[in-house]
């Protein structure tokens, strides 16, 4: 049976349109007790969500885990401030792709400059610069998806019809996975990386209050 290509490409491409991230003058600018911010990150992404009836955008215990493993700084007074939330924002998207070590070193230094920071180039700056570049990457996306799904159908011509479907729908998942597989490859030999330039940065550090300290 061939796949029905009109179907499923409409599916896709609305999905596509659907995307969205949540802008930071969407945030309140109060503090937030932690039920608070999992009301709001639940409001405004559980449509993203595979199975929005039953999957958990944040839980109590992700967000104290976090805050155990340095992914976020701890709330004061057991209240979390706007940047809090917008690491939290962060760490939603990296946590399916990137392990705990690799959010570490990638959000780490954005923490130490940018958390915190009043007047000048801030948390919310990097933020909003970050996720305004998603507007661009939707419609590239869309051609790129189309691109595959069209090699995925021309592809197996000689197989039985009542197995094209099948297999034309697996070609398309393997093109979609290689792809993701190869992104993600490239994501992590960056933060390793970063990893070496801050090991590096560090072990000069611990030179410099050597030197000091022998001075």
């Amino acid at each position: 049976m061939k796949i029905d290509t009109t179907d499923l490409l409409n599916s896709i491409m609305a999905s596509f349109d659907r995307i969205d991230y949540i802008r930071s003058e969407e945030i309140p600018n109060i503090d937030l007790y932690m039920d608070q911010v999992l009301t709001f990150m639940d409001r405004k992404l559980k449509t993203a969500a595979r199975n929005p009836e039953n999957d958990k955008i944040l839980t109590k215990t992700m967000i104290n885990n976090y805050a155990k493993n340095d992914l976020l700084p701890p709330p004061v007074k057991k209240k979390y401030s706007k940047e809090h939330v917008l690491l939290l924002i962060f760490i939603y998207y990296y946590k399916n792709i990137l392990s705990i070590t690799d959010i570490q070193t990638l959000l780490g230094p954005i923490t130490e400059r940018y958390f915190g920071t009043k007047g000048g180039l801030d948390l919310v700056a990097v933020y909003d610069e970050v996720f305004h570049m998603q507007d661009d990457q939707i419609e590239r996306l869309k051609a790129d998806v189309m691109g595959k799904y069209e090699a995925a159908e021309r592809a197996f011509a000689d197989a039985p019809a009542e197995q094209a479907d099948f297999l034309h729908k697996f070609a398309f998942i393997c093109c979609l996975s290689f792809d993701v597989y190869m992104k993600k490859m490239l994501i992590e030999k960056v933060i390793d990386s970063f990893r070496e330039e801050q090991e590096e940065g560090n072990g000069k550090t611990k030179d410099r209050d050597k030197k000091k300290e022998n001075a």
